[in-house]
């Protein structure tokens, strides 16, 4: 499947959520908030995420498209919870480079967005991802390289 295709989406949570998914559950960043961020579905043997943005006015430019650099925050968004998918608690995946392709005008409304993992190696993922409209339409596409870094644990006091 081309991730240019709209796939079918996830439309539930597994019970035993990765670890990563059920943090952005409980406590949502507020740049995520922000994009009205809603996650739908994942299928972490598969290495997919499914999400939607519910957006307003206020992300747009002043045309009335949403701003690029919000489309850009959309896919960089389910791109990193993807690459989180299989990290261990206590690692994180920062973003190394991301590509973003604008296709279409994002409209305000509830968007759609899938990230697929390409490849996991020991220390660097790749990810590619779709954002749609709600009438279908492309978006966006995007790739990612994250890296996997360990956070380091606090010496405790001498």
């Amino acid at each position: 499947m081309s991730i240019k295709d709209r796939p079918t989406q996830l439309t539930s949570l597994p019970d035993d959520l990765p670890p990563n998914v059920a943090a952005q559950i409980k406590k949502m960043s507020p740049a995520s908030a922000l994009l009205g961020l809603e996650v739908v579905g994942c299928d972490a043997e598969k290495g997919i995420v499914d999400q939607a943005f519910t957006t307003t006015d206020q992300l747009c430019n002043k045309w009335g498209g949403l701003h690029g650099g919000m489309v850009a925050a959309m896919l960089d968004d389910v791109m990193a919870l993807c690459a989180g998918l299989t990290v261990e608690w206590g690692q994180i995946v920062p973003t190394m480079e991301m590509k973003a392709n604008y296709i279409g005008p994002g409209r305000p409304g509830r968007l759609t967005a899938r990230a697929e993992t390409v490849r996991r190696g020991k220390s660097v993922i790749f990810i590619e991802c779709g954002l749609w409209n709600e009438d279908g339409s492309l978006v966006a596409t995007a790739t990612s390289t994250f890296t996997v870094v360990t956070l380091k644990k606090k010496d405790a006091k001498k």
